[in-house]
């Protein structure tokens, strides 16, 4: 039992003698563990106030840098501020000098008005005791004049003031003449021109010779074919080609009236194929009709093609030829104006190269100068505007649109080539036998206007020039005075208005002039 005891003793002795040898070695390592940590912390603390140091140094060496830049940036700026002050008390103080001067400068001028009005004031004092020594001279010359002349001075006044209303009475007739050839220039002109237009496009007594066509017919029978039942037939034909049938008692002739010469042609040209072919009504009328129109279109647009390479003309629109077609079955007095494009084409293009300008521009603007007369019956306006319009729409270049809008002297124009069109226009239209007129009635009509210039007062010689156009006269110098210019040339003017017929207008030039010949022997 004791030893029992004694082994549980011992055993429990071991016990305790083990636990706390490893509560002692647990405690030895615990100890090793802290002693460690305490260094580290040790470490770090000293790595922290070294870190520290640095890093108050580097705080403070940049703190002194920033003050150090802070310093030399303001120094700078208070340099800059002390330069900008001294500059600107610089500037004020040679203002200052400059208001100075100009002060002084002032107080000289206003001495200087000072002196010059004094010298105004005696001046004009001794101008009013001149006027007054001159009244007295003047009254007392106004006697002697009126002694010596054995006028009165009302009677001089008189006098005076009838030469100086002569002198202005010639003065105002220059200025009339002036007046009335400007007015004569343009406003006549345009207005002459309006109304021979308007004439030729729509009178119907003084242009029958150029409205109608006759159709021949083999028989009379063919007259009751082209009337139809009720007179269908012939409504049908009217409709379709704007035209009027006059069938009438002429015998072996249908007569076609209407004032387009295009339209007259396509009805022309229908009415034959329909008397060829025999059928004839409403349907076949319409057919006929059509086909015709586009043939004739194609004809007029080929033989506008053809004039166009005989003239050496090139990239013109086809819209623009088609119109320039048409000219074919236009007339003006007479005078085809499809073959006066080509003549007016020519003459200004030779014109052109005579005086170094460009002939081709020249060439083309005059073959396209009318082509507004194609468009007449389609718009408003003169066929200048017309034709220049369509121009402009088909591409045409500014100088030959300007061009066809001033040959008739619309605008003014911008090229010479535009001045070049505009005389060829003239020649054109004005060289004798170019429009319709006999030989007999044109020398009538020349030597009418020579004797009614010649059957006034003072006149010695008249010619009538530029195909009648003109008729300068030449005056005695005896027997009429420069005055007397202006009267004559309007009285001879209204004399040829009211006695003779005649296109377009009359230039009426009165020519006075002194003539002195002497020999030497």
């Amino acid at each position: 039992m004791l030893t029992a005891v004694l082994v549980a003793g011992a055993a429990f002795l071991g016990v305790l003698a083990g636990a706390w040898g490893g509560i002692f070695l647990a405690n030895s390592r615990v100890n090793g563990q802290v002693r460690e940590k305490r260094r580290l912390a040790m470490e770090i603390m000293e790595d922290a106030s070294r870190q520290k140091e640095s890093m108050l140094k580097e705080s403070e060496l940049e703190a002194k840098e920033i003050a150090f830049r802070i310093r030399v940036q303001a120094e700078e700026e208070s340099n800059q501020r002390r330069q900008e002050s001294m500059r600107r008390e610089q500037e004020f103080q040679g203002r200052q000098s400059e208001l100075e001067q100009d002060k002084r400068k002032l107080d000289q001028q206003r001495q200087e008005l000072q002196r010059g009005f004094q010298d105004l004031r005696n001046k004009e004092k001794q101008i009013d005791l001149k006027e007054k020594d001159l009244a007295e001279a003047l009254s007392m010359q106004h006697l002697k004049l009126e002694e010596i002349s054995g006028l009165s001075l009302d009677d001089a006044r008189d006098r005076l003031l009838r030469e100086a209303e002569d002198l202005i009475r010639t003065d105002a007739a220059r200025a009339g003449q002036k007046i009335e050839r400007e007015f004569r220039e343009n406003a006549v002109k345009k207005g002459r021109e309006i109304m021979t237009l308007a004439i030729q496009r729509y009178a119907n007594d003084h242009v029958a010779e150029t409205s109608i066509s006759v159709v021949p017919i083999q028989s009379e029978d063919v007259k009751g074919r082209i009337i139809g039942r009720e007179g269908r037939n012939i409504r049908a034909f009217q409709q379709a080609t704007g035209v009027d049938l006059i069938i009438d008692d002429t015998p072996d002739a249908i007569i076609i009236s209407g004032f387009d010469p295009h339209r007259r042609e396509v009805a022309r040209l229908s009415l034959e194929k329909l008397l060829q072919d025999g059928r004839v009504h409403p349907a076949r009328i319409e057919e006929v009709v059509e086909k015709v129109r586009r043939e004739l279109d194609q004809t007029l647009l080929e033989e506008a093609e053809k004039t166009a390479f005989e003239l050496g003309i090139s990239d013109i629109h086809p819209e623009i030829l088609k119109l320039v077609g048409r000219l074919k079955f236009r007339t003006s007095y007479g005078q085809n104006n499809l073959l006066h494009a080509r003549e007016v084409a020519y003459l200004c293009s030779m014109m052109a190269a005579e005086l170094g300008l460009n002939p081709k521009l020249a060439k083309r603007a005059a073959f396209l100068h009318d082509i507004g007369k194609s468009l007449s019956h389609e718009g408003e306006g003169s066929h200048p505007q017309l034709g220049a319009e369509a121009a402009k729409k088909y591409g045409e270049s500014p100088e030959v649109v300007n061009a066809i809008l001033s040959h008739h002297g619309d605008v003014e124009p911008i090229c010479l080539e535009s001045v070049l069109v505009s005389a060829s226009d003239a020649i054109s239209a004005a060289r004798p036998g170019a429009r319709r007129e006999s030989m007999d009635a044109y020398l009538k009509r020349l030597e009418k206007l020579e004797s009614i210039a010649n059957s006034f007062k003072g006149v010695e010689k008249s010619y009538a020039i530029q195909a009648g156009r003109e008729i300068r006269i030449i005056v005695r110098q005896d027997e009429v005075s420069d005055e007397d210019l202006l009267v004559v040339s309007r009285e001879i003017a209204k004399k040829i208005e009211a006695e003779l017929k005649y296109p377009g207008q009359i230039k009426v030039t009165v020519i006075r002039e002194n003539r002195i010949v002497e020999y030497a022997r």
